[in-house]
Formats: structure tokens, sequence, C-alpha cells
């Protein structure tokens, strides 16, 4: 295995809701793809080595203590360095989108705040995911980047920076009270011709400062919701009103295994839990923005609109094939660094009943479904009522055979659940008896065959023995009280066979078939945060705080969360991910209450 030289958890992330980088303790940025979050990477050391592309700028200082923190409530990030001899700071940031910003750019600006001390700059793109050759020439603005076939770059910058091995090098000293500024983005952009950006600085804060108010959230956590909430912002494009399901592709679930995805598109199901995260807070335009997307989705579906697919482009494009990069020899060697997605050819009958749930709230809580929208959904609703029988790949698109998931026909009745809510509650056209008949049969082919009466709990498959931790997803969507003895022995049954510590394992490998892949996997953040909610709606607040508590103390020193915890507690999979933030979302906002003893008129 190769030496780690970043960890995944030593990041902060920033972007401009069209792309987003990861930005390490060290100051050096090693990912960002450009100019769109799904486009190439131009910056992929995180992948690689140092030379798949990097932008680092650091003072010279060998002992200093390192530090990164955000600006309040924004994704602006700061890097400091703590030495004897003075403290310096990084500032990072990525003007926010408007009508004049056609592509992002990448501000850096330094500041000497203590003392005096060289720094050393090294801006080295490689562009195409380090796999076109890249080149430099001066230009009257900088240093210009470029490959065939591939966009023109630039570093325009207040010191002078030369050519070295296709890369920008600079060394300056500032003295206390100096600064420099760095802007890295199109060739073709006015903006980096003008390095006085402090207007631009402040209109960014202002944004994201004046985007974190409007959250409705005043519980114990509101830092880490508000962090979380940020994050998920970040993933969330401006143009099209998707959101990605993380920012990054290739970091491993298991160092040195196979299990490497990219996750810069967006699942029907983790946009729909986002959406409801976000709208639980206030964040209503965000729902609006989404539904309209998904509109075109169903409007883009190849031969059967209906039959959604389980994930799209951001542009909500329909193909996304997944490809190999022979040339990256992956974070930790973990091989093969895949782009693209093959999950998004499978069948995934879960995703309907999120989608369901995310309309039905954005209903009640932002604007009102059109004609056309119901018509989609009750297109889709007929069809889950021919094929909520049918075996799928599961919400975590297994690759092997097609099984009868629990979590997929749970799903299968929120929808038609959600359907009719949403029908009566508007009066909508629909064939309410066809639709209910439906739901129960859903409901009684639940219990019926999800239920061991030999072991006393639910399965995970049709007839089985074994658990999954999408089990924990049953009272949080309202199909079984989450006092009800029989639920209260299938969450004592996960904590026994999936949960060490509070960290909790999707499912296990050796007793799960579908499962095709080699190699095993960490502990899933997501489903210790739903965990954690579910042991509060039991009654067992102090056990749920507890849990609580300690999965705050995993996040990275900025509050992020990447996909999954190793052993030890640190960060597996692509970062920062969107399931993760809003299942603590969603655990921070009911276990509050419960810890308030807010009077709840009713819950599952």
């Amino acid at each position: 295995m190769s030496e780690i030289k970043r960890r995944i958890d030593d990041h902060g992330v920033i972007g401009d809701l069209r792309t987003c980088a990861l930005i390490a303790s060290d100051g050096t940025v090693d990912y960002l793809c450009w100019p769109e979050l799904d486009s190439p990477s131009v910056f992929a050391a995180l992948l690689d080595s140092d030379e798949a592309g990097l932008f680092s700028l650091a003072p010279d200082w060998k002992n200093a203590r390192r530090q990164q923190l955000y600006l309040p409530d924004t994704n602006i990030l700061q890097t400091r360095w703590l030495d004897d001899s003075g403290v310096a700071e990084i500032t990072d940031y990525m003007p926010i989108c408007d009508e004049h910003s056609k592509v992002p750019r990448l501000v850096r600006r330094v500041k000497m705040v203590r003392g005096s001390v060289k720094f050393h700059l090294l801006c080295a793109p490689r562009h195409d995911y380090a796999r076109a050759e890249t080149r430099t020439e001066i230009r009257p603005g900088g240093i210009a980047f470029l490959a065939d076939g591939q966009p023109t770059l630039r570093l325009s910058g207040t010191v002078v920076m030369t050519r070295e091995n296709h890369s920008a090098v600079a060394e300056f000293t500032l003295q206390a009270g100096e600064t420099a500024e760095f802007i890295f983005g199109s060739d073709e952009d006015p903006h980096l011709d003008h390095i006085a950006t402090e207007r631009c600085f402040k209109d960014t804060l202002d944004y994201w400062r004046r985007w974190s108010s409007h959250s409705s959230y005043r519980g114990r956590w509101r830092e880490m919701v508000t962090r979380s909430a940020l994050a998920l912002k970040l993933l969330t494009s401006h143009q099209h009103g998707s959101i990605a399901a993380a920012a990054t592709f290739g970091l491993p679930e298991e160092l040195g295994g196979e299990r490497n995805w990219d996750y810069r598109a967006s699942w029907i199901r983790d946009a729909s839990f986002s959406m409801y995260a976000l709208m639980r807070l206030g964040y209503v335009e965000e729902a609006r923005d989404f539904t309209h997307w998904v509109g075109r989705c169903v409007e883009h579906s190849h031969d059967d609109p209906p039959h959604l697919q389980v994930m799209y482009r951001l542009d909500s494009g329909t193909e996304l094939h997944e490809t190999e990069l022979l040339n990256l020899s992956g974070y930790a060697n973990s091989r093969p660094v895949r782009i693209g997605n093959d999950a998004w050819r499978q069948t995934q009958l879960d995703i309907y009943g999120e989608l369901m749930d995310a309309i039905y709230l954005a209903n009640k809580y932002g604007e009102a479904i059109s004609q056309r929208g119901w018509r989609h959904v009750s297109n889709m609703i007929d069809y889950v009522c021919a094929n909520w029988n049918q075996p799928d790949a599961g919400i975590w698109e297994m690759r092997g055979e097609p099984e009868h998931f629990l979590h997929s026909r749970l799903m299968c009745w929120v929808a038609l659940d959600r359907a009719l809510r949403l029908g009566l509650k508007r009066s909508l056209p629909m064939p309410y008896e066809r639709w209910d008949r439906v739901r129960s049969e859903i409901r009684d082919d639940i219990w019926q065959n999800f239920w061991n009466p030999e072991l006393g709990h639910f399965t995970a498959t049709r007839g089985g023995k074994f658990l999954d931790a999408s089990m924990l997803l049953m009272p949080l969507v309202r199909f079984v009280s989450s006092t009800d003895p029989d639920w209260i022995a299938t969450l004592d049954a996960i904590k026994t066979h999936l949960v060490s510590d509070g960290l909790v394992r999707r499912y296990n490998i050796s007793e799960t078939p579908a499962d095709a892949l080699t190699g095993g996997e960490g502990s899933f953040a997501a489903c210790s945060f739903w965990y954690v909610e579910c042991l509060a709606r039991a009654g067992r607040v102090q056990e749920a705080h507890f849990e609580f508590e300690k999965l705050l103390s995993y996040a990275n020193p900025l509050g992020l969360y990447a996909e999954e915890f190793t052993a030890h507690g640190n960060a597996l999979g692509n970062m920062p991910q969107a399931l993760s933030h809003l299942a603590l979302i969603s655990a921070a906002f009911f276990l509050n209450r419960k810890l308030s003893n807010e009077v709840t008129l009713w819950q599952p």
C-alpha cells in the first residue's frame, strides 16, 4: 500500500455551486474538477502522487502547528500556521456564481499576521484526470496551462512567478501585515486580470452568511447542523437544481480495496433525502429547484419515463458510463479508480419512495405541484403498482443477482402512501381504490414475508435470516411505530449484529451474497446517525445522546464527514458525503426535541 501523504479527513472543501476543491491542512489543493463538479480533474494528487496535479502554497516552517477553520457560517476556508517566529494564514474561497461569472475561480489570499517568512508556491494542474500533457506559457496576466482538447487555465498573482517542469513556481517573503493574492481559473476569464478582489470576497462572505441565517434550527448542535447544511449546499448545482452524492470520485471504502466509486452525480435517493434535510431547516427554494430538475430527468428518460433511473448526471443527462483510470494509482493504492457509475443501469425500486416523500414535503412546505408534475407522479405510481413485487439491486447497489430487499419493499409502500396523502391534500385526480389496495398489499407482504418468527425480528431479504442497516428507516418513514415491540426486537438485533461502539455497518458481507465484490468496507456514517435517531424515537434518549456525541467526535476538525469510518474512526470514501450530513441533520433535529422535552403531538 502506498504512503498516504494527505489523509481524507485532513481536508476542507470550498465551492461555488458549480464545482468543489479539496484543500489539505498543509495548504495544498490536491483535488479539483474544472469547470464543473463532474468535469475531468485538473488537480488529482489526492488519488495518486503529486504528479497528478496540485496547487501547493505554504510558509517555509517545518515545525509550525497547522490548523484549519471556516469563517463562521460560510464555506470560506482559512488555513493557519503558528510558529515561534510568527503566524501566517491563507484564505481560500471560490467566488459565488452570478450572472456575470461564466466559469469558476479559485482565490487564494495569503496574509502574514505576525513575523516574517518565505512562502513557496507550486501550481501544477494536470488536465483530463492527469491523462493529457499539460504545458505552460507565460502570459501578460500570469502563467497559462494548456493541453490539447482541454480548457486553457491561468494563474495570476501579485508576485512574480516563473515556469518550471510545466508548472508555475514562486518564492516570496512577507512581513507582518503584508499580503499576496493568487487567482486560478480560465485563461479567458477577465476577472483574472483584476487582482483587487476585496469586493468579491465580501460578496461571497455575505452570500454564505445570508444563506446560513435562513436556517430555522436553534438546537444544541447549531454549529454542526449549520456546517452540514453548508456542505449539502456546496453539492447543489446553481444552474440545474440537482445535488451530487459527494464532491469526489475514487476515494476508497477500504484502504487498498476495489470499492471505489464516482459519486459526482445525482442519485434520486440521496438527493431526495438531502432536500428533506434542507426543507427541515427551512430551505424551500432548493426543494423547488430540485423538483424542477426531477421533472427534466423524467422527460429525458429513455423509453419508459415512469421507470426512473437510479441516478442522473448533474445536468439531468441519462448516461454515466463507467470507466477505469489506469494512469492513477488510487488513494492508498486503492484500485481501480473509476469515473462514471454503471449503477445508472440498475433497477432500484426504493428510489420511488424517497422521491415521493420529497415531493410530498415540497408540496407541504413549498410550491404546489403542477398539473404536469402530478401527471408524472401518477405515471410513476402506476409503475410502482405494477412492479413493487420484483427483485432489484437494493439501496446499496449490489452488483450480484437481484433480490427481494426489505428496504425496496418499504419504500414502494412509502411511494403509495405519500402519493395518496398528496392527492387527498390537493384534491387531485387519482385511482384511489387501486393505489390504496396496493399500499395494503405491500404492507401485508412486508409483515408476512420479511418477519422471521423464529428469530423474532425483521430480515433484510424475503424469507431471509440476516440484517441490513437500511431497516433503520422503517420507523423514520412511519411504516412502523418506533416503540412497537416487534420493531424494538429488530433494533436490538441490529445493535447486536451490526453495531460496534455506535458505529454501524451496512450489513455483514459474508451474509449478503448479492454483494459480489471482494474485500470489505468501513462503518457507514449515515447508518450510524439513523441508529441514533431510532434510539431517540424508541425512548432511549440518553443512550442516543451519548452515541450522537461520539459520532460528532469522528468528524474531521472542520465538521465534515466522508461516507464511512475506519475502525479508528477515520474517514473512508468520498467526501464530503451528502448522505452522512443529511442523516446528521435529521438525528440532531429529533434528538434535540427529545432532550428539550418538547411536546410532540404525534411521532411514529
